[in-house]
């Protein structure tokens, strides 16, 4: 990308939202110094290789701007950041040993970690941050003020309301325009699982995407659409749609979307975020095994909370490090369980 200055805050979420709608970006092209300028100011010894991130597109940006910081310190290892969504992550990619990390915005299921552990992968789970996933609205969408798990479900389970009135009667007889993350992706199987109320429920009449900018998109073409999607890629856009403070039923009050709510547990759409590395990546590549220790030490830094999630606390980053200690000597032989 050219230049040798670091990006401002703005200038990295700029980045991460134009790279969102590719899928896909290689970050050692974007840093723009020379491994020898690198090595002499980070005074970090020479590391050389590939690391490769598929998954979340929710956890996409924290391992952007990771893999970034990283690559100050390390200019000869090349790191590829891949949104393909939780499930498609782990089903096409991680689980066939065609990555090192896969990105979760859910934990892992039974299933991958079977696909997994048949083809010699060991994923190993981190939590890394938390999200307040949003659901959004047209800016003149004036008649929503607050939406509880209910009427979540009504909308968007199987079968669900075509109108906007069939949800409220003092809402508009409209019908709804629906964006939302598709089948394969993490914050799909959290939704439907904690919202909806069963693991896979969801109509299937909506814009079904693994990119977060078309459901930006088409909740901002329409004044009668709806969609959800992580907080990050939300705040970015919030100046174009509106987030729905959410109740989990009626007698519970009425919580806006935002990191504060997320950490304090006041959010109830407030999630934990993963990263599952391979064991044996880590074993075996030097480079993955520091990126990963990279990645869990500022997992509580302001590189989380800058790309609009939780970082976590002190306590999670001590157990994640011990956690990785563990796998890399030998002591954990069970690397898909999260203790």
């Amino acid at each position: 990308m050219g230049g040798t200055e670091r990006p401002t805050v703005s200038g990295r979420r700029r980045v991460l939202t134009a790279a969102a709608g590719i899928g896909s970006v290689a970050v050692a092209g974007c840093i723009g110094r020379s491994y020898d300028r690198a090595r002499a100011e980070a005074g970090e010894d020479e590391l050389t290789g590939a690391v490769s991130i598929t998954g979340s597109s929710t956890v996409y940006p924290v391992s952007v701007a990771m893999a970034e910081e990283f690559q100050q310190r390390y200019a000869g290892v090349d790191v590829t950041v891949d949104s393909t969504g939780t499930g498609g992550g782990f089903r096409n990619h991680f689980c066939h040993g065609n990555s090192d990390v896969n990105g979760a915005s859910r934990p892992i299921q039974d299933t991958e970690i079977e696909q997994c552990a048949s083809n010699g992968v060991e994923p190993v789970e981190f939590q890394v941050a938390s999200d307040a996933l949003t659901v959004a609205v047209n800016e003149d969408a004036d008649w929503v003020d607050c939406m509880t798990f209910d009427e979540l479900a009504r909308i968007w389970g199987p079968g669900g309301a075509e109108t906007w009135s069939d949800v409220r009667d003092d809402w508009p007889d409209e019908p709804f325009e629906l964006y939302a993350p598709a089948s394969t992706s993490g914050t799909f199987d959290w939704f439907t699982e904690n919202v909806v109320g069963e693991a896979g429920a969801h109509r299937s009449d909506y814009e079904a995407t693994e990119d977060d900018n078309i459901i930006v998109q088409g909740i901002e073409g329409s004044r009668y659409a709806m969609g959800y999607l992580g907080f990050a890629h939300y705040e970015e856009s919030s100046d174009r749609i509106k987030g729905v403070p959410v109740a989990e039923d009626e007698s519970s009050d009425c919580t806006e979307p935002s990191l504060e709510n997320a950490k304090s547990g006041a959010y109830p759409m407030a999630r934990p975020l993963f990263v599952y590395p391979n064991a044996v990546s880590l074993r075996e590549n030097e480079q993955v095994a520091r990126f990963v220790r990279f990645y869990l030490e500022n997992s509580t830094s302001d590189l989380v909370s800058q790309v609009g999630y939780v970082p976590a606390n002190e306590d999670l980053r001590a157990e994640n490090l011990d956690k990785l200690d563990s796998v890399l000597d030998g002591r954990t032989t069970d690397a898909s369980t999260t203790a």
